[in-house]
């Protein structure tokens, strides 16, 4: 008699509530009803950019689905890949607009398929069967979990919102699913491996012969994304004042950090790098490594600057159009189309790289960064009429293979992009701040209507060289970062024009 394995039960699922619900919600209202609740760029002398938004709120917003009537599914999705998989990436990528979608339902519920997905063990799936709502692949494949963003994203969402509520609701289950991590995909060292297919990197050359297995290789992006959940995770447990917990994850925090820096930094290259079963680097340069900087204490400070001038230099990652997914520098590169992970430009990728270089302080480095992106994207849209996964590096265009945007994933980063590094607003509600770094330069000015301040009201700002134009519902407090000074003050509700002189 063959004899199953039963997997430990992790205490923390039994109160996962989304297991135990029925189907919430799945009406996906229309693009142009929530439209007068989003928040509104203004680009006077930019009309491209404003284009690009809404077409990119559009795209989104048809990506959308409902589930079937006969599949366990509890919420809407983004349109499946043509497998019929719903991947947690692109799911999470969309979840992360919610912030600026104070609508009902919120993006964020997306995420609620894979909370009610969760196994007993703590185990969440990375892609959904859309018919069924099963789980793709089972627990124990080497494939089955996506890169680690639930935490990263639903912090996001508290940021700008302040629902504390929705921490409460979701943190056990993404603890039970941080703890499941920690238990099946480590080594014995504590740092973690994936594959390419489940890190989603599918044909770059850092690991040989690693598509769809380890290899038994350590892998720097699984590590890193399990230090930033960690991050995420303890301030979880801090708000919610669970200080036992807090100080557990702090703990494997810290050790991660430590063998991150003793073991994957590549002196030589001056680059986090994959290390294999000998302890040799990766013969290439990843992007992915870049999510050591989304952990504001991962890299050291004589570090940093050495580690991120390679986003600067034109034989690495600053080629024409950023930011390449393989170095330029690295064999295998390509320069001409890209060829999927060996140098074509991911939008979801360069935007982790965006939200690092914010991490860091580096907010003019992301600034210029994401105005190269998105006039690619741009240009390319004029040419296109859509839409893609990746563009060429080097030249105008699509990426290859040439695959268009279907779920939503490339518009779901474009918002983002031109709300906090175009225009240079962060929003931080728990604390009231609003925060507007003014890297543009426009003689007839910029600025954003109706952004969302949390669930209680909206705020107006534009700016004309040393004038500010303020419209709010609520009371908080601004800092405005000009070229060399930051001004902060407390805004009242109501209308009126400050200087900066």
């Amino acid at each position: 008699m063959t004899r199953r394995f039963s997997a430990p039960v992790e205490p923390l699922v039994e109160t996962n509530v989304f297991r135990q619900r029925g189907r919430m919600s799945t009406d996906v209202p229309d693009i142009q009803d929530i439209r007068p609740r989003l928040p509104v760029p203004v680009f006077p002398e930019d009309p491209n950019w404003e284009t690009l938004y809404w077409t990119a709120w559009e795209t989104v917003w048809r990506a959308i689905r409902p589930p079937s009537p006969d599949s366990t599914l509890v919420a809407c999705h983004p349109r499946p890949f043509p497998n019929g998989a719903i991947e947690m990436e692109p799911t999470a990528f969309v979840a992360n607009l919610s912030g600026y979608a104070p609508i009902t339902p919120t993006p964020v519920e997306l995420l609620n398929n894979f909370y009610a997905a969760q196994h007993e063990d703590g185990f969440i799936p990375g892609a959904l069967d859309t018919a069924g709502g099963a789980d793709f692949y089972d627990s124990f494949d080497p494939n089955s979990v996506g890169p680690n963003l639930l935490a990263w994203v639903e912090w996001r969402y508290f940021r700008l919102t302040g629902h504390k509520e929705r921490v409460a609701a979701v943190f056990p289950h993404l603890l039970a699913q941080h703890r499941w991590r920690r238990a099946n995909r480590t080594w014995r060292s504590g740092l973690y491996w994936t594959t390419a297919y489940a890190g989603g990197l599918t044909n770059q050359p850092r690991v040989p012969g690693t598509r769809y297995h380890h290899n038994h290789w350590v892998w720097i992006d699984a590590s890193a994304q399990a230090a930033v959940d960690a991050a995420m995770l303890e301030r979880m447990a801090v708000l919610l004042e669970q200080p036992a917990v807090a100080e557990e994850i702090a703990a494997e925090r810290e050790t991660l950090i430590q063998k991150i820096n003793a073991e994957m930094w590549n002196e030589k290259a001056l680059f986090y790098q994959d290390i294999g079963p000998n302890d040799q680097f990766s013969p290439v340069k990843s992007i992915a490594a870049y999510w050591a900087l989304v952990d504001p204490q991962l890299v050291p400070r004589d570090r940093r600057s050495a580690f991120i001038q390679h986003l600067r230099d034109s034989w690495s990652f600053r080629t024409e159009y950023v930011l390449p997914s393989l170095s330029a520098d690295s064999e295998g590169y390509n320069a001409r189309t890209g060829n999927g992970y060996r140098g074509g430009v991911w939008p979801s990728l360069t935007y982790m790289v965006l939200r690092g270089l914010g991490v860091a302080d580096q907010h003019l480095l992301a600034h210029k960064l994401a105005v190269n992106h998105l006039e690619q994207i741009a240009h390319t849209y004029e040419q296109t009429g859509c839409f893609w996964r990746s563009y060429a590096p080097e030249t105008i265009g699509p990426g290859e293979p040439g695959q268009a945007d279907e779920t939503g994933l490339t518009a779901a980063v474009i918002v983002p992009m031109i709300l906090e590094n175009i225009l240079g607003i962060a929003v931080d509600w728990p604390l009231r701040q609003v925060t507007w770094r003014r890297h543009l330069e426009r003689a007839q000015g910029y600025g954003v209507r109706n952004l969302p301040l949390g669930s209680e009201g909206t705020v107006d700002l534009f700016g004309v060289g040393d004038s500010v134009s303020i419209r709010s519902d609520v009371p908080f407090t601004l800092a405005i970062h000009g070229d060399q000074d930051i001004i902060q003050m407390a805004v009242p509700a109501g209308s009126f024009d400050i200087s900066l002189k």
